[in-house]
């Protein structure tokens, strides 16, 4: 039994597309609908109401949260139908491919229109556009995760993850890399007769390019319904070897020791995605309201994150070789915590040194995303396999669906609760504290309740073997 480095390399070009798309959705939006409801509640754009009164920027935070909510509640009840879905499909070119490709050229059409939208100040228009993008998004992508687990036996899913996971960080960076360069600040931060459409077109044009071909690359790279009988074999002997409680049998109901490791799973994975989403929600109005610093400083943030959870994506396999994935994941959340800690004592520096009056952007914030960047690198690459390892290869679309309905209903909660709570404090740093407290209780929740049980010992290929084709 060996891991095709190659072969997850290419899977992971579905995992490319998503973050690409996801990293220029989660940095633009919230902004375009800060400042069109500030337009529509207070008849003046957001860069108005910052040099006047800021303090009315945090009264429609709730407002955007429940935009940037329903979004995910979408996704919450279409992520678990799209997996059940591509399981039961049989087609020429496999039951994930066609679910992959509509929704990737859908989406890819309809993204470059939210900024077109907004640029109008046509909300209905931009938040329908978002509704689509999002649709298709979710057809794209439980069927896109499910690929890797359908041909990776159970005991090498972690490293597999982890390469997926290290080519969505590099769909991340691409559009990190846009933001530095067409930045956001610039275009929020002007008078209206000043602001220039391409400067936010642009990045949402280049998302939809770009994954597009990645699409077509993963297409014409894997032929799924062939690698699948290739591996048959190795896949089934995957089944006896994985990390479960309790051997896994389709044809009887699933055990009480599975059903609660399963629970407890998504427990906490609720929890910490409650707080990791707040902070990729909100993290560019923090920076740009609160912090008042130039909008590119949190692309710099991402491209530091990205960095470190390319190098925890590329070490959690090994570590959950040596102490199994329970004790990798506690780890992470544990160094998660830490970061945020020191996050709740930034503050904004106070030293003018932008073209807009911006202020210099605070250092330690850097270190916090580095540490952070890892620490849920860590969590992210063990906690998925630990979900699909309790089913079936029948089943992998159906609980890969279990797996996104619990981040996506955090993710559903989240910007709503956090948004009520800026209006109620009337503080940026309600942030850091509420992401803190979630991920000290999702810590909690998961070392106790969530069994260590690690994978028996498959001796791995290396060097140019591990490259091959499996035969």
């Amino acid at each position: 039994m060996k891991l095709n480095y190659k072969r997850t390399f290419l899977i992971g070009f579905a995992f490319f597309g998503i973050l690409l798309l996801w990293q220029v959705y989660d940095s633009w939006c919230p902004t375009f609908l800060t400042d069109i409801f500030a337009r529509r509640m207070y008849h003046m754009s957001s860069a108005e109401l910052k040099a006047g009164d800021a303090s009315k920027i945090l009264k429609v935070q709730w407002l955007v949260g429940i935009i940037m909510a329903c979004d995910n509640l979408a996704a919450l009840i279409l992520l678990p139908i799209f997996g059940n879905l591509s399981d039961k499909t049989e087609t020429p070119i496999g039951k994930r491919m066609p679910f992959i490709l509509v929704g990737t050229f859908v989406s890819a059409v309809a993204f470059p229109f939210i900024p077109l939208f907004f640029h109008y100040n046509n909300i209905v228009g931009m938040v329908i556009m978002m509704a689509i993008v999002l649709m298709f998004m979710m057809m794209y992508r439980n069927p896109a995760v499910s690929l890797m687990p359908d041909i990776t036996p159970k005991p090498l899913r972690a490293k597999a993850n982890g390469i997926i996971n290290i080519m969505g960080y590099l769909g991340g960076a691409f559009a990190t890399v846009l933001g530095i360069f067409l930045k956001l600040s610039d275009y929020i931060n002007v008078a209206d007769e000043a602001r220039k459409l391409w400067i936010i077109e642009i990045p949402f044009i280049i998302a939809a390019i770009l994954m597009v071909i990645s699409a077509m690359v993963l297409f014409f790279t894997i032929k799924e319904n062939k690698v699948k009988e290739e591996m048959k074999e190795t896949l089934e002997a995957g089944e006896k070897m994985a990390a479960v409680a309790d051997a896994v049998d389709d044809d009887k109901p699933m055990s009480k020791a599975n059903r609660n490791m399963l629970l407890a799973i998504l427990g906490a994975e609720f929890l910490w995605f409650m707080s990791d989403n707040a902070i990729g929600t909100y993290i560019g109005n923090y920076v740009i309201y609160y912090l008042n610093s130039v909008s590119s400083s949190t692309m710099y943030l991402v491209i530091l994150g990205g960095l470190a959870s390319v190098v925890g994506f590329g070490t959690a396999g090994t570590i959950a070789d040596k102490i199994g994935r329970k004790w990798t994941i506690s780890i992470g959340l544990g160094i998660t915590f830490v970061a945020l800690i020191f996050m709740c004592f930034v503050v904004p520096t106070g030293s003018v040194t932008g073209a807009n009056g911006e202020y210099a952007f605070p250092t330690a914030l850097f270190a916090v995303w580095v540490i952070k960047g890892y620490g849920m690198a860590l969590v992210h690459n063990c906690s998925f396999p630990m979900v699909v390892e309790l089913c079936s290869s029948k089943k992998i679309g159906k609980f890969t669906g279990y797996y996104y309905a619990s981040s996506m209903s955090a993710q559903t909660v989240t910007p709503v609760l956090l948004g009520f709570l800026f209006n109620l404090t009337g503080m940026w740093r309600a942030l850091p504290v509420y992401s803190c407290i979630l991920t000290a209780l999702s810590f909690v929740v998961f070392s106790l309740l969530v069994k260590n049980i690690k994978a028996k010992k498959v001796a791995n290929a290396k060097g140019l073997e591990a490259l091959g084709d499996e035969d």
